[in-house]
């Protein structure tokens, strides 16, 4: 067979989806999301507002984390087709969330540290101008979640692997939004409460319990994205029971070695080794594994199974 003959037996590793309108609506965001950022941290110094300070502290954590967005989609887009990425570009989105969950929890450390301070070094606060910014800043993080929302629920997977199938590079801008809208409701309450009220002291108090609810988020974000960096099973995904369970159907096979990991959103790649009396050809064993549409990249290595194989495996059992 000639060379070039052989072009169609070749596997393509680009398994991203379309994400130009997720793109799209961030670059949106980060122009807004900037122009808030501004006005809230410059009225939070004037007004002497920790409340509305650390929501405009927060806010400028998101436009390094929509940045970094966008470029986890542009460098997703420009290296998909690049054979330097051996399964392809789909973890470059889970590593810029990954990055903004990191950027998250250390402004939730700051934003305790200071409300903290603050408790014990209290400074007057101008009501007035401070709450009319906070409810400006929480309109503008409401019409920039929606902007989000569409794309955030528009990309469910398939079955097999839940939320792993989310597109974590938009759901950690999605996050970071919604734990900003968060704080300007918390920055709105105690604002109010210590107008009306004369509850100053519920401004620092909001901080920290604005921090540790942020804090949670990231946690949850580090935790999915780390995971299938480091090229983890999703503990939701039952797909490595299910290729067993096919390959091991006919009585004879048997899965002696197994490796399942995300290359991209809601797309695995598994590593099979088979041993039987006597194995099937490696297409018969993709045949069983057709319906697994999320499988898009699969080796299969099989052995004849020897009668001292057999022994030793029953002794050491």
């Amino acid at each position: 067979m000639h060379r070039s003959d052989h072009s169609h037996f070749r596997h393509a590793h680009d398994f991203v989806p379309d994400f130009s309108g997720a793109e799209r609506r961030t670059r949106i965001v980060i122009g807004i999301t900037a122009v808030m950022m501004v006005l809230e941290i410059a009225v939070g110094l004037v007004s002497h507002s920790m409340a509305l300070l650390a929501d405009g502290w927060h806010m400028s954590t998101h436009v390094i984390a929509f940045l970094i967005a966008a470029l986890a989609y542009y460098f997703t887009r420009q290296y998909a087709a690049n054979v330097r990425f051996s399964f392809g570009t789909g973890k470059i989105g889970v590593l810029g969330g990954f990055t903004s969950a990191v950027v998250l929890s250390i402004i939730a450390l700051l934003m305790a540290g200071e409300s903290v301070r603050r408790m014990f070094a209290p400074l007057s606060i101008q009501f007035n101008e401070a709450i009319g910014i906070a409810c400006l800043g929480l309109a503008v993080n409401l019409s920039c979640a929606l902007l989000l929302k569409d794309d955030h629920h528009h990309h469910e997977g398939h079955s097999h692997g839940g939320h792993h199938h989310h597109d974590l590079n938009l759901r950690a801008a999605y996050l970071h939004v919604l734990a900003d809208a968060f704080t300007s409701v918390l920055a709105i309450v105690a604002l109010t409460g210590g107008k009306f009220f004369g509850w100053t002291w519920l401004d620092p108090v909001v901080g920290v319990v604005g921090s540790a609810v942020v804090f949670s988020w990231a946690y949850t974000l580090l935790r999915d994205t780390s995971g299938i960096l480091l090229d983890c099973t999703p503990p939701s995904s039952d797909l490595p029971e299910e290729i067993r369970r096919a390959v091991e159907s006919d009585g004879d096979s048997l899965v002696t070695d197994l490796h399942v990991w995300q290359v991209g959103m809601g797309k695995f790649a598994a590593i099979v080794s088979i041993v039987a009396h006597e194995p099937k050809s490696s297409d018969n064993y993709r045949e069983l594994l057709r319906e697994h549409e999320e499988l898009v990249h699969l080796t299969i290595e099989t052995q004849r199974c020897r009668e001292h194989d057999v022994h030793s495996f029953s002794a050491d059992s």
